[in-house]
């Protein structure tokens, strides 16, 4: 696997545990949280260059980590964060196609 990609998934998990962190202390609400990632996908996905640059592919890439956030998120419970792989297939499981896929 490319490092970049290892360093990634660091990334995302770090970024998860504390939004988990964040839960557990009473800062914000898993919902709060949620809303944020829907948003920041939201904005991904309306960018005009996401339909008129990227593939399909490129923009599932783009959106894939704040869908693994979201995912973890929802996911989670107080004991722990279900593991990346897991929070892949997830991911994998709940992805709708485009428009332009149909």
């Amino acid at each position: 696997m490319n490092v970049a990609n290892l360093q990634l998934e660091g990334l995302v998990m770090a970024v998860a545990s504390l939004n988990n962190l964040m839960v557990q202390k009473g800062v914000l609400s898993v919902d709060e949280i949620d809303l944020a990632l829907h948003k920041a996908e939201a904005n991904l996905t309306g960018e005009e260059r996401a339909h008129d640059d990227l593939t399909p592919a490129g923009r599932d890439a783009v959106c894939f980590p704040v869908r693994l956030l979201r995912m973890a998120n929802n996911a989670r419970s107080d004991a722990h964060l279900p593991p990346f792989s897991e929070l892949t297939r997830m991911v994998g499981r709940t992805k709708d196609p485009y428009n332009d896929q149909m």
